[in-house]
């Protein structure tokens, strides 16, 4: 059974990005090839009680095991030694991607406080596109009683749109809400 993103993609967004850019051939339509999931944890480096409850919760919305990210240098100015954890991270594909940016569009983004779309600014020039969270309390899978610090997030969809307009298109398609 395909999930409702890819039934979205290939009978709205397919047609119309075709129409749309003039594609002569089916490869050429740009698609969602993985969305990375990632969380700064710097200030828990002194705390790994705490870092493990944030990977929890990562995984909790992620669906999957995040993996832990180390410093790649020391920095005397933040206490940091070369080797410590500081972040978390998840890279989704397939199916799994596919029902995060459904879960993510249809009822995380619409839970947002003064939610009036997401930055249409925020492309790097080669057809992905970032979004940054103020909180971790949007997914439904987190309960507000048991978070014990607001962690904010960052979310790269990594398409394989050649030119920012073809991606912002894309993602328009699958329902991504930019400001107007």
């Amino acid at each position: 059974m395909a999930s409702r993103m890819k039934e979205k993609y290939m009978t709205e967004a397919v047609p119309a990005l075709q129409q749309k850019f003039g594609y002569t051939n089916i490869m050429q339509i740009p698609k969602l090839h993985k969305v990375v999931i990632n969380m700064g944890l710097g200030d828990c480096k002194d705390n790994p009680k705490s870092m493990e409850v944030a990977v929890a919760e990562l995984a909790q919305i992620s669906g999957q095991k995040p993996l832990i990210t180390k410093a790649r240098k020391s920095i005397a100015n933040f206490k940091l030694r070369e080797g410590m954890n500081v972040g978390a991270k998840v890279t989704l594909r397939g199916e799994r991607m596919e029902q995060f940016v459904d879960k993510l569009v249809n009822i995380a983004l619409p839970r947002v406080r003064d939610f009036r779309g997401v930055s249409d600014k925020a492309f790097d020039g080669r057809g992905n596109y970032a979004l940054g969270l103020r909180d971790q309390l949007i997914f439904p899978e987190i309960e507000y009683d048991k978070v014990e610090k607001v962690r904010g997030m960052e979310i790269i969809f990594v398409t394989s749109a050649k030119t920012d307009e073809e991606c912002k298109e894309l993602l328009r398609l699958l329902g991504m809400p930019y400001v107007q």
